[in-house]
């Protein structure tokens, strides 16, 4: 017997050898995949979100009421929705993976439904009368192709947040990943939002040789052939990443309870603290500076000149992540990065409040052009560190509770975005009618006061409805002590785990105490 348990004990540590099974300073992840996660990051931000108020204002030209109402009832709804479907998923377990099935399947059924969406100009403008602000079959498929793309759009967020946790264990391997795909993304993933802007101002240009009823026609096509195009090419690029991939953290056996999922977000500190940092930064209002832009400077291109120095400026900041990593706190840095940019918003507003500079693009063009450029300067950290906390606050469930959440981290990371998109949208269109916005043909011809209070809306109002979203970021409880600790116990129960799944695939039983 004591031969035998001898025996056993040597097949151990013959399989948990260091040069094995050792996860920090391992890369883990080959060039195919890089390329592929690249293409991956490139594919969430490859679309024409930053114009979506010109598309449902100007193209599909939907009722600010309708949608304030509309926006506030799909909110509520999704965030609910948002949690079951965040547990479901963290009890998936197959042999493709936990996230990968779900991102294949978005092809398949997100897909389509996303084309309809962005093709309804186009549908409803052959049929007289289509594109009334209050014509009720417009607004019934509006409803129904928004509610499905969000239920599609929630597997697909909460699948996309996931998965970046699980194809490495190795926290350095991870960090070139996010930081190599926000770097290298960034030279295409807004190319179709800046082409858009500059045939907008082609054909806005026209007004007066034109009649201003053909020129709404090009816009809406201009818009259609824009959106129905990204979302094929994104489809794609995430398809081929989620084929090429693996999934390389182990899951725990044992399932996870539904209720320890909703758990683990009020139980899990770190998680916490993000999730309430997030939702509180979530009533940060803005209209959005391209609003701005369009309908009082006239000037839907102008994010491209004023970001000429930043496109400069960008890639040199992520240069030096590595760097402020290792000298400042990951809380210092993420307080930094998340509200400095409201201070330098807040510096334009006085620019454009003297002398009536908003309307003048020579006073409005340097001031926002350093803006941008001081914000591009610690760009890699404003991108890189809310990933990285993330990350952590899942390996931080793992490291206490002996399981991983990812689903319900990834709701957590959502959560602020739906309440931007519906709560705060809602606030935001709300207030857009309150000050006199106009739509449809009237688009381009707003009142001065108007003009003046959209500027506000961009420049003041982020600045004053932002600043509560750093208190729950001063209570952030992952500092170096703690995470080198949870990584060197986390990386040694892995090794563990592989050494007793290997040695039970060998028919030999692993040593006990």
């Amino acid at each position: 017997m004591a031969s035998k348990k001898k025996g056993n004990e040597e097949v151990a540590e013959k399989k948990a050898s260091p040069a094995q099974h050792k996860s920090q300073g391992r890369r883990y992840v080959g060039t195919k995949e890089t390329i592929a996660f690249i293409l991956f990051d490139v594919s969430a931000s490859f679309n024409i979100d930053r114009q979506n108020e010109t598309f449902l204002s100007r193209c599909l030209v939907i009722d600010y009421k309708f949608r304030t109402v509309f926006d506030f009832i799909v909110g509520i709804w999704d965030i609910i929705n948002d949690i079951f479907l965040a547990a479901i998923i963290d009890r998936t377990r197959t042999r493709f993976g936990k996230f990968r099935p779900y991102l294949i399947l978005y092809m398949v059924y997100g897909v389509p439904v996303a084309l309809l969406f962005r093709s309804l100009p186009l549908l409803f403008a052959s049929i007289p009368g289509g594109l009334a602000a209050k014509y009720t079959p417009k607004l019934v498929t509006y409803v129904v192709l928004s509610l499905f793309n969000s239920l599609t759009g929630t597997l697909n967020g909460i699948s996309r947040t996931g998965i970046i946790a699980t194809i490495t264990p190795d926290i350095r391997d991870r960090t070139r990943l996010i930081t190599a795909a926000n770097l290298l993304s960034g030279f295409c993933e807004k190319l179709p939002e800046q082409l858009l802007s500059i045939f907008m101002d082609i054909i806005d240009s026209k007004k007066g040789k034109i009649a201003q009823r053909i020129i709404e026609t090009k816009i809406r096509k201009l818009f259609v052939v824009f959106g129905v195009g990204t979302v094929a090419v994104s489809g794609m690029l995430a398809t081929y990443f989620a084929i090429v991939t693996k999934e390389r953290v182990p899951q725990s056996v044992d399932k996870p309870r539904i209720i320890d999922s909703f758990k683990s977000i009020i139980t899990n500190k770190p998680l916490l603290i993000l999730t309430l940092s997030d939702f509180v930064s979530a009533f940060s209002l803005s209209s959005g500076v391209d609003v701005y832009y369009k309908s009082v400077l006239n000037f839907s291109s102008m994010y491209l000149i004023v970001g000429i120095p930043g496109a400069i400026i960008s890639p040199l900041s992520y240069s030096y992540v590595p760097w402020a990593r290792e000298r400042f706190s990951s809380k210092l840095i993420w307080i930094f990065t998340s509200h400095c940019n409201s201070f330098l918003m807040l510096g334009v507003f006085f620019v454009g409040s003297i002398n009536h500079n908003y309307k003048k693009l020579k006073a409005m063009i340097p001031a926002f052009m350093l803006q941008e450029s001081l914000f591009m300067s610690y760009y890699g950290l404003y991108k890189v560190i809310p990933e990285e906390l993330r990350n952590e606050a899942i390996d931080y469930c793992e490291w206490k509770n002996g399981f991983r959440t990812e689903g319900m981290t990834g709701v957590a990371k959502n959560l602020a975005q739906k309440l931007v998109t519906y709560l705060g949208g809602s606030i935001k269109t709300f207030i857009m009618s309150k000050i006199g916005v106009r739509q449809g043909e009237d688009y381009l011809n707003q009142t001065s006061a108007t003009e003046y209070k959209l500027f506000m809306m961009c420049t003041l109002l982020p600045f004053a409805t932002g600043i509560f979203g750093l208190i729950p970021k001063l209570f952030y409880n992952i500092d170096s002590k703690t995470r080198k600790q949870m990584y060197e116990e986390l990386a040694a129960r892995r090794a563990a785990a592989i050494m007793a799944h290997e040695l039970e695939a060998d028919g030999v039983k692993a040593p006990t105490e």
